[in-house]
């Protein structure tokens, strides 16, 4: 254990006195050649790979009907997968995952998801859902009802870039809703 009346030349050094950066001899060298490309080799794949483990641990499980033909309901799976979500599509079902799923009818749209146990019905954020899954209220899920054009998913160049104003609803297990967020 080192004391503090230890002097400082008198404490080992990591690099011997001789090897200073400017007159360094790579004869002299304590690492062989070898084991600096593996150290070099394993630091530059360890910060290559700091985006993709970051991306996996934040990353949310999704699982997505959509309706017969929809190719809306595709761009917002893409979406999803932007903002950091796993999805698993299923091409069909969307009724039947909306009537399982306990989100009435008249919040409908082209597609339904799950996240976590809530309901995800039409073109919400994943922004929304993302705040969804953090606050955890007491409710069936949320719902951007209709496609409004400008919603993720509604957003491509066939909509000339026009945008329409849209709520998303945040809908209770009684059926009734609140605005969770506006979009205008």
């Amino acid at each position: 254990m080192r004391k503090a009346s230890d002097r400082a030349e008198d404490i080992p050094s990591l690099f011997p006195k001789e090897d200073h950066c400017m007159n360094r001899d790579p004869a002299k060298s304590e690492l062989p050649n070898a084991v600096r490309r593996r150290i070099t080799a394993a630091m530059l794949l360890g910060a290559l790979a700091a985006p993709l483990r970051s991306r996996g641990a934040d990353a949310t499980p999704i699982e997505v009907w959509t309706g017969p033909s929809c190719s809306c309901c595709h761009d917002w799976i893409k979406h999803l997968e932007a903002n950091g979500f796993v999805v698993t599509a299923h091409d069909g079902g969307n009724g039947e995952a909306r009537e399982r799923l306990g989100m009435p009818v008249r919040y409908g749209s082209c597609h339904t998801g799950t996240a976590a146990g809530y309901a995800i019905e039409g073109h919400v954020p994943a922004r929304e859902i993302r705040r969804l899954l953090d606050e955890r209220p007491d409710a069936v899920g949320l719902s951007v009802p209709a496609m409004p054009r400008g919603s993720p998913g509604m957003d491509g160049p066939v909509y000339g870039g026009v945008r329409d104003p849209y709520d998303v609803f945040l809908v209770g297990r009684d059926g009734t809703a609140l605005v969770y967020q506006s979009y205008r």
